[in-house]
């Protein structure tokens, strides 16, 4: 179904994004940056130590240097989403009128041990962004969008898919996708009952230069330049849409300034809510995303001609909390935005390999 949209520019917004020096947070304020000709944008991120802060600090730093050639204002703000009175400050102070929350406890496989950490940033920090977006709005324009991250994890072991957003997301794999699941739900809720324009944003599998450290192309990188084993999960048989970090962007940045509308395309009331995959809708199966990786590594000199890949591969069952296979349907998008994305995992692979290099000089 295509969405009525509300359409709303950027320039003279106060733009909140949480999890600011998180690798699509601090890829999408660089983009809005150069962007923006007027308006504010608001970074909030706790900066925590689930992988090497020093890769947060280094994005910061990208920030900093593009919010100096920037026309918009810049400021960052260090805290947790959990923190319900230092949040409610910032929407009293600021006064957002887009928000983008990408803050969250991410990884399905981090979960397994550490289910603990999701219920902060992913829960009651949504319930925080929701609720302060709710009475933003009491007597003001308040926020006119809030667009936030989910993920196509939510899809969990469904093997057939359905025709449709959303698909069926009532058997999560992992506690990581029933958080985002939840996400859904509640964002769904207020939408429906305060009239708040959301737009869900069901990402899949994002991968760039500067991403994060936990996952494959990027810990295999580590671990084969210090001659270390990687694991190579479900023996390789994998399906994936791997989504490179620019379309990703891409597509946050046009559905930040369409807000769904609270009237359908005969001018009946509607909830402005909606809700989409982003992906290219095609799949890459791991093993060839593996040996192109591979070869990008040696041809950007991080690793030798000759290198024995195989001897640093641990070939591995998956863990029922995996998805083996990933699918997204990006027909919806593409209908209300006309872009879908499209590089592939060679262009992608080849500017990490060459940002990789960069980076660890």
């Amino acid at each position: 179904m295509k969405h009525n949209k509300t359409i709303l520019g950027l320039d003279h917004q106060n733009i909140l994004v949480t999890g600011g020096a998180g690798f699509i947070g601090a890829s999408l304020i660089i983009r809005l940056l150069k962007e923006m000709t007027s308006g504010q944008i608001i970074n909030f991120d706790n900066i925590n130590d689930y992988y090497d802060p020093k890769l947060k600090e280094y994005r910061l730093g990208l920030i900093d240097e593009a919010a100096k050639e920037s026309s918009a204002n810049y400021l960052f703000i260090k805290g947790n989403l959990a923190d319900t009175n230092l949040l409610r400050g910032i929407f009293i102070n600021y006064k957002p009128s887009i928000i983008v929350n990408l803050a969250a406890q991410e990884s399905d496989e981090y979960a397994i041990d550490h289910p603990t950490a999701y219920i902060g940033p992913n829960i009651i920090g949504f319930f925080n962004i929701i609720e302060g977006a709710r009475h933003s709005r009491d007597g003001h324009p308040g926020v006119q969008h809030l667009v936030y991250a989910s993920s196509t994890s939510v899809y969990g072991d469904n093997r057939e898919k359905t025709q449709g957003i959303p698909f069926d997301i009532d058997h999560p794999v992992s506690f990581y996708a029933a958080t985002k699941k939840s996400n859904e739900v509640y964002a769904y809720s207020y939408s429906r009952l305060y009239g708040i324009p959301m737009t869900g944003l069901r990402l899949s599998s994002v991968y760039g230069p500067a991403g994060r450290p936990d996952t494959l192309y990027y810990s295999a990188a580590d671990n084969w330049s210090s001659k270390r084993s990687q694991a190579i999960i479900n023996n390789g048989s994998c399906n994936k849409d791997f989504t490179y970090i620019d379309d990703a962007v891409e597509a946050i940045i046009k559905a930040m300034q369409n807000a769904p509308s609270n009237t359908d395309e005969n001018g009946q009331p509607a909830v402005p809510y909606a809700l989409y995959d982003i992906g290219k809708g095609t799949t890459d199966n791991l093993t060839d995303f593996i040996s192109t990786l591979q070869e990008e590594l040696v041809s950007a000199g991080i690793l030798p001609s000759d290198f024995d890949f195989e001897a640093y591969k641990e070939y591995v069952e998956a863990q029922p909390n995996i998805l083996v296979s990933e699918k997204t349907n990006t027909k919806y998008f593409a209908e209300d935005f006309g872009f879908t994305p499209s590089t592939t995992i060679r262009e992608g692979l080849k500017k990490f390999a060459e940002w990789y290099k960069e980076y660890n000089a």
